[in-house]
């Protein structure tokens, strides 16, 4: 979803830990990513406390604690998740609706008035010249038509002056059946470029809307938020189908990139705040496998059946209205609510949740959770202090959120080239469009199988370099079902990418700064999407240039990600010292799942040891079924950059 996506704030299992271990002594009992190639745990903190006198540490309780007692996925779960359906339309409209709000047939030509009489193929012979063998779409013959056509000639003398179109142009409307803004407007020839500006517009609104909506959504709540970007994106969408000249258009559709992501993701984690760990992985996947995908894979036909530009822009902006709705059946983030010390408030969601699902839960179990959720407080006022441009003053965690930055720049550039370059694929752009589409539910099918068994490392290295591979590949055979073949593949595969993308970048962050530089690293990845328009763009020269810049982005991009440390089965890094040395010490070689084992005796002996002390300071890595990425520290954590990220995986944002 691309897109690729493919926003609030997750942070894995290890996100929701104890932060306070890192202030105050090495109590933590971490998974190392150090020199060791096999995965250690540390207990000698336990065990010292144990042989001191020191206090017990408090018991611990945080939303994913609790959720299990309440229900995972419940009555009141399942009537959410289905909730989420509209809403993915939405991002689906608001993401492709402008591909074919803009669509202009290749062939066209100078439209001459006085050969209205004629049909197009004798108006074509006696007006337009040729180059290559096939007629050209921006200049016609400077002649004096009446006098042809009084002589009785019936084919153009190649030898007459030739000038660029004077009354417009003339549409062959055989494979796309219906004028649209650009055709009616003539966006052709010297003003070919004009989509391609509109559709940059649209991702500026983006930022400026990601920006504007994550401040509402920290300052006034989470469904304040979703409402008003909804509400943004119904207006200008409607208001789309109005406009007479090209900047109305791009003004329009400015604000249309407002709802963009926004409109979808403040759904789908509110959703998911309320989803167990345990169904977390399916909720976040299938939601974008089968809700987002459908809405993708319909859209075309929408476009088809309806062969009206207007009456589209309406269509798919019309329903955004349902956004209104929404806090007649979904409660505001309970996460939020804590992190605004509205405690009692957040409770009293929970309960309803609980009576809902036919659950019961004490109320010392609520006075715990009460408890944490004021600890956490006190924690992150600890970390207010720390912004993203801590992450550049040291330097293998400099290194480390440069790679992130331009990994996820070419993410953002591959994925939105291949959604906008299928109609140079050679193919009926409305078929070609909804099988690309399609790809996105295998792709997250299968990532949710293999994420947490091969780690985040080479399935991005192998997914990136396989989608520049394919790319490569669809240049160097012919034009038609096999390029179109092999660029689907390439756009399949980096589907697989743009899911890892950002659940890697908010694993390998430290936690003090997790929220606003996953953020930050978002926006880059609007502004690469931002030149993607403009790569698409060069098909007008060759067909085949896209494909190849996408391709040795891909490749680039994937030979990068083997720089970056894996994050599966290891403990997350908390501070910014935790950050430096993440990852310290590991190959690239290192597979997860060719991992050395332990003795069995002293892997027992081990287990046992966690055993006793993992309900009160046992911290667990990266994982299947990890947590929610707007953990209770990392609503916390509030800026103006601290706003929404595409999420699919359990952690991806």
């Amino acid at each position: 979803m691309e897109g690729q996506a493919k926003q609030a704030y997750f942070v894995n299992e290890a996100f929701t830990n104890h932060e306070e271990s890192s202030q105050t002594g090495d109590n933590l009992h971490r998974r190392k990513s150090g020199g060791n190639k096999e995965l250690q745990l540390d207990l000698n903190g336990y065990r010292k406390g144990q042989d001191g006198n020191s206090d017990p540490p408090q018991p611990s309780l945080d939303f994913d604690d609790l959720l299990p007692m309440i229900g995972e996925f419940g009555r009141y779960q399942k009537i959410l998740f289905i909730c989420m359906i509209p809403f993915s339309f939405f991002v689906a409209f608001v993401y492709f609706s402008q591909i074919f709000l803009t669509l202009i047939p290749e062939q066209h030509w100078c439209h001459v008035p006085e050969l209205d009489g004629l049909d197009v193929e004798a108006r074509l012979a006696l007006s337009i010249p040729m180059v290559n063998g096939e007629y050209n779409n921006c200049y016609m013959y400077d002649v004096n038509y009446t006098e042809i056509l009084a002589q009785g000639k019936v084919m153009a003398d190649p030898k007459w002056p030739r000038v660029k179109c004077r009354n417009g142009w003339s549409y062959n409307f055989t494979e796309i059946p219906y004028a649209t803004v650009a055709t009616e407007q003539n966006w052709v020839c010297d003003d070919a470029a004009l989509p391609t500006y509109a559709q940059s517009i649209f991702f500026l609104g983006a930022i400026v809307g990601g920006l504007l909506f994550g401040w509402v959504a920290d300052r006034f709540g989470r469904i304040p938020a979703l409402i008003g970007t909804n509400m943004m994106g119904l207006v200008a969408g409607v208001g789309t189908a109005f406009v007479t000249n090209f900047w109305e258009f791009a003004i329009m559709r400015f604000f249309v990139g407002f709802a963009f992501d926004n409109c979808f993701t403040m759904m789908y984690i509110l959703v998911l705040e309320y989803v167990g760990p345990k169904y977390r992985t399916f909720v976040a996947n299938m939601s974008i496998a089968i809700f987002f995908t459908g809405a993708a894979c319909l859209l075309p036909w929408i476009a088809y059946y309806l062969a009206d530009w207007k009456l589209l822009a309406i269509v798919t902006s019309a329903p955004l209205f349902l956004a209104i709705f929404t806090p007649v059946i979904v409660p505001e983030s309970a996460r939020w609510l804590v992190s605004q010390g509205k405690v009692d408030k957040a409770i009293g969601i929970l309960k309803k949740l609980e009576l809902r699902n036919g659950r019961q839960v004490s109320a010392q179990t609520y006075q715990n959770f009460s408890d944490s959720c004021k600890r956490m407080q006190e924690q992150e006022a600890q970390n207010g202090s720390y912004s993203v441009l801590d992450l550049f003053k040291s330097p293998r965690l400099r290194r480390t959120t440069l790679l992130l930055i331009v990994i996820w720049m070419a993410i953002s550039l591959v994925f939105d080239g291949h959604v906008r370059n299928v109609g140079s694929l050679g193919l009926d752009i409305f078929f070609t469009f909804t099988v690309a589409s399609f790809t996105e539910l295998p792709a997250d099918t299968l990532l949710t199988v293999t994420l947490d068994r091969f780690g985040r490392r080479w399935l991005a290295c192998g997914s990136m370099v396989a989608s520049g591979v394919f790319s490569l590949l669809a240049t160097v055979v012919p034009v038609g079902v096999y390029s179109a073949a092999l660029a689907i593949m390439g756009r399949f595969f980096v589907n697989i990418s743009y899911n890892i993308g950002l659940q890697w970048a908010a694993e390998v962050l430290p936690t003090v700064v997790r929220a606003q530089a996953v953020a930050f690293i978002h926006i880059m990845g609007y502004v690469a999407s931002i030149i993607a328009p403009f790569v698409v763009y060069l098909s007008n020269i060759s067909t085949a240039l896209p494909l190849i810049i996408l391709g040795i982005l891909g490749i680039v991009g994937g030979l990068l990600s083997l720089l970056l440390p894996e994050t599966l089965n290891h403990d997350l890094p908390q501070t910014l010292s935790d950050g430096e040395e993440f990852g310290r010490g590991q190959s690239i070689w290192d597979f997860p799942c060719l991992a050395k084992k332990v003795d069995d005796d002293e892997d027992e002996k081990r287990n046992t040891d966690v055993e006793e002390v993992r309900s009160q300071v046992f911290v667990r890595g990266t994982q299947s079924g990890a947590s929610l990425n707007a953990s209770t520290g990392g609503e916390l954590r509030s800026s103006i950059l601290r706003r929404s990220v595409k999420s699919r995986n359990s952690t991806k944002l």
